[in-house]
């Protein structure tokens, strides 16, 4: 008697063991293929930084069958495919990052994608989606592609609030300012945009883009001869070959205005 119970006992020692040790070997592989996505995530974004699509697309699925439904694997998927020019798969992958877990990030580069679209309305819904969260550190990002939204809803003087709020929240950046000059042009308050494209020069001399703007305004307004000072200013400056290239182009142009 005594020997089955002691076999008895040894038994569900062992069945106890074994339990044990699937338990232990799943917890391991599960482990492994959690760092094995990582690991093919972080490939995945490098490629993607490097415009190697093909390499990006690879690793980013490898990661997303070995750990599904990561945030951040699917949002990477969602700009690969916009990168790649299928914008329903981006969109749809962007979808599916929200409903895991959508983050402000996550919001913001929808609405992005859906400005481009031309779905103004539905990106300003998800942009202000993007801007619940008062922790989220890219909040001028949000800001400024729901002043696009908004403008495209023929709403300017809405967009223009938006650009400053953008400014405020990020001094450094200047493309909110740009975007605030534009809508000036297109709104004929040309006096506005040619003041803030003049501000935006005497702090930064050398910013191309806004000297394209007030350029492109001068000739506008046929002040041909304020634009050729402008670009001469510039080119007293300017080292880069590329960017005095540019400039010695456009006053050769405005010679024959």
């Amino acid at each position: 008697m005594m020997s089955l119970i002691r076999h008895g006992f040894m038994a569900f020692v062992c069945i106890g063991f074994l339990a044990s040790c699937q338990t232990t070997g799943s917890k391991i592989d599960s482990d492994l293929k959690i760092k094995q996505a990582k690991i093919h995530y972080q490939i995945g974004l490098d490629s993607l930084q490097r415009g190697q699509l093909p390499k990006a697309f690879d690793e980013l699925m490898e990661s997303n069958e070995l750990e599904p439904n990561q945030v951040k694997t699917l949002e990477a998927l969602a700009y690969a495919w916009r990168l790649q020019g299928n914008l329903e798969k981006s969109e749809s992958f962007y979808k599916r990052a929200i409903a895991t877990a959508g983050s402000p990030s996550t919001y913001t580069n929808y609405g992005s994608l859906l400005v481009s679209l031309k779905r103004y309305k539905e990106a300003e819904i998800v942009l202000h989606k993007a801007l619940e969260d008062p922790r989220y550190r890219k909040q001028y990002l949000a800001l400024i592609l729901l002043g696009d939204a908004l403008l495209g809803q023929g709403k300017p003087n809405e967009a223009i609030k938006s650009y400053r709020k953008a400014a405020m929240m990020n001094p450094n950046q200047n493309l909110s300012q740009l975007k605030e000059a534009e809508v000036y042009v297109k709104t004929e308050r040309l006096n506005y945009a040619q003041a803030l494209y003049e501000t935006m020069l005497r702090k930064q001399p050398l910013l191309r883009p806004a000297l394209e703007g007030l350029i492109d305004l001068l000739v506008k307004r046929s002040n041909i001869t304020a634009a050729r000072k402008q670009l001469a200013h510039y080119l007293e400056k300017e080292k880069d070959p590329l960017n005095r290239a540019w400039a010695s182009d456009e006053l050769t142009r405005l010679g024959r205005l």
